[in-house]
């Protein structure tokens, strides 16, 4: 008895070590097959867009096909979600968005990206239009809040899940003046630019990554730009009177990166790290981007953890002093800005 326990024991151990040795093998060998990208947004929304667009450069690094799925909904927890029920192996990657860096202020849930390694953040998409329908009565953003302040709760206004730009931006307006509209919720940027083409709302704040052709192409109206500058001939939303103090939240805007759950072999991450930052160093890729008045930034690891901390830092606490959090920052060791 004692000797087959013995051997069982001796089995068990060297079972043992051929898999503790066998892990970083196989981490060095990534990827052995293709890898699959899950995207928390619609299609042809900004993330949508951007990560599309980043892709194919990323696969010539790896050597390996990234296969990309779209799975939005609960501004982008879904998607995440699905990610950390994956294993942590480096072949299901989130493609994400700076909406989940308020997870827990906003009680989606209770991780945001404390739970994910950062690969890569490629771009912030910093400069935010308000648009509308061409033929819109609308034509500056002095206009538009006219009619919405004498005309309360009847302009139906795009509206995405908490953390997401048009969440945001309309916080930094509404602590500025009285705005009231009508939100409509949409799962991202492409279905509500169908929505405002179509006429069924009448506005919405939106990354210029998503817009700016449509505004190029008069499909949609711009009638200003999130800064105090004016934009390629588009005013900034200061020009209204009550917004003049909208630059003490500037600059600020939606950002897009690649994330793997924490716990992935740091072999791999290194692996990752190395291809999507050879991919955001693709002039074409750069072109792009910033052709679509984003600015990029190709920062990954700790860099990329302290852009996060800084952003996350900026935005929980604007929402705290607008009465729309639900979980005071403090409470969760966000330090204010």
């Amino acid at each position: 008895m004692l000797k087959q326990r013995r051997q069982f024991m001796g089995a068990a151990a060297a079972a043992l070590a051929a898999a503790t040795l066998g892990t970083p093998a196989l981490a060095q060998n990534y990827p052995e097959r293709d890898v699959t990208a899950i995207i928390q947004w619609g299609a042809g929304g900004g993330t949508d867009v951007a990560m599309r667009g980043y892709a194919p450069y990323a696969e010539e690094a790896l050597g390996r096909k990234i296969v990309l799925q779209n799975r939005p909904g609960a501004a982008g927890a879904i998607g995440a979600n699905f990610v950390l029920q994956q294993p942590a192996d480096g072949y299901t990657l989130l493609m994400g968005a700076e909406p989940q860096a308020l997870f827990r202020v906003m009680g989606m849930a209770d991780f945001d990206y404390d739970r994910f390694y950062p690969i890569n953040i490629a771009a912030i998409a910093n400069t935010i239009f308000v648009v509308t329908r061409p033929d819109s009565p609308f034509n500056t953003m002095q206009d538009l809040l006219s009619h919405v302040q004498a005309n309360p709760k009847k302009l139906k206004q795009y509206m995405a899940g908490q953390g997401t730009t048009p969440f945001t931006v309309n916080t930094m307006v509404s602590s500025l003046t009285k705005f009231e509209t009508i939100p409509v919720p949409f799962d991202g940027d492409g279905p509500a630019i169908a929505a405002l083409q179509g006429g069924h709302i009448d506005f919405g704040f939106i990354a210029s990554g998503a817009v700016i052709e449509h505004v190029r192409a008069g499909r949609l109206k711009a009638l200003g730009v999130l800064d105090n500058k004016p934009y390629q001939g588009i005013p900034p939303m200061t020009d209204a009177p009550s917004l003049r103090g909208l630059p003490k939240y500037l600059p600020w805007g939606p950002w897009y990166g690649v994330f793997v759950r924490k716990e992935t072999p740091e072999p791999v991450k290194a692996r990752l790290v190395a291809a999507f930052k050879k991919a955001g160093d693709n002039p074409q890729y750069r072109k792009l981007m910033e052709g679509r008045g984003t600015t990029m930034l190709n920062i990954g690891g700790a860099e990329a953890e302290a852009f996060i901390r800084k952003w996350q830092s900026t935005t929980a606490w604007l929402y705290q002093g607008a009465g729309t959090a639900k979980v005071d920052p403090a409470t969760l060791g966000i330090p204010k800005p």
